[in-house]
């Protein structure tokens, strides 16, 4: 009977919040709606999902390396990145697939252990340095700007060894890696991201398995990780801004990952903004808010659940007053990685460990509800007004930041008609255009993914690319879903039209790209 009365629950909250929301994109599906002037468009991957050639041309292993290859089956489908979409022989091939789009951009990350085996500057492997000044020239070639981002969850097994993210000279390792990749691809590349998905790197690698190096170590982990992360993303920013900033221009900034959460009922708004500032605002806080420092409410709850716990100190570790002042301001812009939202209550009889976590700390329970449109994971879900109240949370908290949508994307089990994906692309830019209008300044975005590639849990399981690719060929053949040519019109036509259907028989290059 409980069972039951929940299941209830759930769907009148769902229909609460469908309701309460709508008016969001109500009546834009109806009407052609153009872009910004100047709104730039692109697509994403990151190197270890796509590059392959693990360990050729003098290429070191990292930490994806390792775990897929010492437990393979914690991947869904026993997989591995080894060869992946063979990006770092295909390079032509991808580059091409973006001229047939017309892309603005592409983003992609560089694999620290490819240009520094040794995981130090001793030691710059020029076959690595190639391999990527080849892609940024082939990019400038047809006038499609490489936005590079340093780090994309890759590190070096070396330096896991030595503790990873959560040992404080990492901070200098991270620094000395950047230095070497701004002398050698800064005359070229005018747009950096630092760090991609903090949390996933800290809460997901460090403090639970879900991701590389999958430590487990929960409330502590992920917290120094946090720390550590910030000072070396700061670091990189100040050199940056004032050694190559003057002499080659460009802006430099972090991506973040960030889910709305909406409270079940207002009773629970405080609780909802809770989870925002301990899965966001742990990293936004520090950078973009005025008074810096990680957000207070998250000091205050992890240093009494610490004294509460037995412990001397609070977990969270804290900053300097001069890390906080390096660390505030260190961002030209707002990346935002966005996907999906939550719904949050607050209960006093969950309990979430019999151990330290920050699931703990928080105190708040979350779900997605079962009234939101799936897709192939379990964690998406399409709730586009979510993505519209996340941009103008940002916007009012975050003293109206330029935002880049640095991600946004949905998955599906394969095959080359998505029509899943093309409403959620149109839903979720319809959002966007709302935000836009009501004050958000928004300036580009990422679809997620330019193909499909290595999901890293999930291995080839669930794909997300405009591309689909052959896995079962050996030339890994790439072909263009039936988003690929909405969002190809979407970009030439800078308008968004939830009418349009496309001629699928041929994508072709146009003139200029």
């Amino acid at each position: 009977m409980l069972y039951k009365f929940n299941i209830v629950l759930l769907l009148l909250v769902s229909l609460f919040l469908c309701s309460t929301n709508a008016k969001i994109i109500d009546g834009a599906k109806h009407s052609i709606r153009q872009f910004p002037k100047g709104f730039l468009f692109g697509t994403a991957t990151a190197s270890y999902q796509v590059e392959g050639a693990w360990d050729s041309d003098g290429k070191a292993e990292n930490i994806w390396d390792y775990l897929t290859h010492n437990d393979p089956c914690r991947i869904k489908d026993c997989s591995n990145g080894d060869i992946a979409n063979d990006s770092y022989n295909k390079y032509k091939r991808d580059v091409e697939m973006m001229r047939e789009l017309g892309l603005d951009f592409y983003r992609f990350s560089l694999s620290w252990s490819r240009i520094l085996p040794t995981s130090f500057p001793d030691k710059i492997n020029e076959a690595g340095v190639q391999y990527y000044n080849n892609l940024i020239d082939e990019l400038l070639k047809y006038n499609i700007e490489p936005i590079v981002t340093l780090y994309h969850w890759d590190l070096p097994q070396k330096l896991q060894e030595l503790g990873g993210w959560t040992n404080p000279h990492i901070v200098d390792w991270y620094v000395d890696y950047a230095r070497i990749i701004f002398e050698n691809f800064g005359d070229r590349v005018k747009y950096w991201i630092t760090m991609n998905e903090p949390r996933e790197i800290c809460y997901q690698g460090y403090g639970d398995t879900t991701m590389a190096p999958a430590l487990n170590i929960k409330g502590i982990g992920e917290y120094l990780c946090a720390k550590n992360l910030l000072v070396a993303h700061a670091k990189v920013y100040r050199i940056y801004e004032e050694e190559f900033k003057p002499k080659y221009g460009g802006l430099i900034g972090i991506t973040l990952s960030g889910s709305w959460t909406e409270p079940e009922s207002e009773k629970y708004a405080e609780a909802a903004d809770d989870v925002i500032q301990f899965e966001i605002g742990i990293y936004a806080h520090p950078i973009f808010s005025e008074a810096g420092d990680f957000p207070p409410i998250m000091k205050e709850k992890v240093a009494k659940k610490s004294a509460t716990q037995g412990f001397y100190r609070s977990r969270l570790p804290e900053f300097t007053k001069e890390e906080i002042e390096m660390i505030r301001g260190s961002s030209d812009f707002f990346g935002l990685n966005h996907y999906s939202s939550n719904v949050a209550y607050k209960n006093e009889s969950i309990n979430f460990f019999d151990e330290p976590s920050s699931n703990d700390d928080l105190g708040v329970a979350s779900y997605k509800s079962p009234d939101w449109s799936s897709s192939a994971s379990s964690w998406l879900k399409s709730v586009p007004w979510g993505f519209y109240k996340l941009l103008k949370y940002i916007t009012n908290n975050y003293n109206d930041p330029n935002i880049i949508i640095t991600e946004n994307g949905f998955s599906t089990y394969g095959g080359l008609e998505d029509d899943d994906r093309i409403t959620y692309f149109r839903d979720y830019l319809d959002a966007m255009l709302d935000a836009i209008e009501d004050g958000c300044n928004v300036t580009a975005y990422t679809a997620w993914s330019l193909m499909d590639n290595f999901e890293w849990m999930q291995g080839y399981v669930e794909r997300f690319g405009l591309y689909e690719v052959d896995y079962s060929s050996p030339d890994l053949t790439r072909t263009p879903r039936k988003s690929a040519f909405v969002y190809k019109n979407i970009i030439s036509t800078r308008s968004l039209n939830h009418h349009y259907e496309p001629d699928t028989t041929v994508m072709s290059i146009d003139e200029g790209h």
